[in-house]
């Protein structure tokens, strides 16, 4: 009898860490945009790199083009803890965290490795603090590149020409501020709505990354682009704090290094991008133009000044500060 216990013990003892090893956590990774973006890529290679690092215990599935929702639906996910992992957007994140706006106040940075630089310091560090005391946990802060401008009625080579146009934007307030302090008519649209609503003259043009542009074929239904680089924006890649914390601290360290693996990879993409679409959005019979940026750097002065005297001024004026020292 006490050898058939001893037996018995014996194999529970053996089957149990297999059982473990073979229980497989699933996670689910939702973003906007569209398959062949740089954050899809991203998002794919992410999920490969950890499965590999966990040897199969941790799978992702991703979830592209917003077929969870929109961005400001899955933080809102993040925070309840019913989506796992997002590459959301700057705008919609900081309606939770208002501090994000402070990285899209027009014309602050002239190169993507400036802002990096940013992020990857104290400042992204703070933002880092903040998001976690919102139930949000930075995996590393991606890339949304240089925005710049497209429409359907001419080119925007100076402010005037915004003037009386209906600009969609993101829901981003910063974004907002800045189509209208150029005169033009700023209307809020879902990305994955975008395509449709410029086609059908809801509104006459947009502003994104030509990434964005190229990637979800808006260059289909706006003639003219016109390269004013008037913002940056990040994209957060963001772990809900109940999934994080439902980790272990070796699954922990995998996912920290799978996401710096991968945002590594999307920022590579991202700044390869511009130059490369420039000439293909040309071959496709685009109007692509380089803009003088000083008269819209004058007309969208005032912003800066709105933020600075907003409730997060003081983190404002950090980054501000930080990005135009030389």
């Amino acid at each position: 009898m006490q050898r058939k216990i001893f037996i018995s013990m014996l194999t529970a003892a053996v089957l149990a860490p297999l059982g473990a090893q073979a229980q497989t956590t699933k996670l689910t990774l939702g973003h906007g945009a569209a398959a062949g973006n740089p954050r899809h890529e991203a998002a794919v290679k992410f999920g490969e790199i950890l499965k590999a690092k966990t040897g199969g215990r941790i799978e992702v599935q991703v979830a592209p083009s917003g077929q969870l929702g929109d961005d400001a639906a899955m933080v809102t996910a993040l925070r309840t803890g019913a989506l796992d992992i997002s590459a959301n957007s700057q705008g919609a994140v900081a309606n939770v965290v208002p501090e994000y706006a402070a990285f899209g106040m027009p014309f602050l940075f002239d190169s993507l490795p400036q802002a990096w630089k940013l992020l990857d310091g104290p400042l992204g560090k703070e933002l880092a603090d903040k998001s976690a005391a919102k139930g949000l946990i930075v995996l590393g802060y991606w890339d949304n590149g240089i925005r710049h401008m497209s429409d359907s009625k001419r080119p925007l080579l100076k402010p005037e020409d915004l003037k009386g146009l209906k600009m969609r934007t993101p829901p981003d307030a910063v974004t907002v501020d800045i189509m209208e302090a150029l005169g033009a008519e700023a209307q809020q649209i879902k990305f994955a709505e975008l395509y449709i609503a410029l086609q059908q003259g809801v509104v006459d043009g947009q502003e994104n990354p030509l990434m964005n542009i190229y990637a979800s074929k808006l260059y289909e239904v706006q003639p003219f682009i016109s390269l004013t680089g008037h913002k940056y924006e990040m994209t957060p890649f963001l772990m809900s704090k109940r999934s994080w914390d439902r980790l272990s601290e070796a699954d922990r360290i995998a996912v920290r290094e799978a996401a710096a693996d991968a945002t590594a990879l999307q920022r590579k993409l991202s700044q390869e991008s511009d130059e490369k679409l420039v000439v293909e959005l040309k071959g496709k019979g685009v109007r692509v133009d380089t803009v003088d940026k000083a008269p819209f750097k004058k007309a969208t002065a005032s912003v800066d000044d709105k933020w600075i005297a907003s409730p997060i001024g003081p983190y404002v004026k950090k980054v501000i500060t930080a990005a135009r020292a030389k």
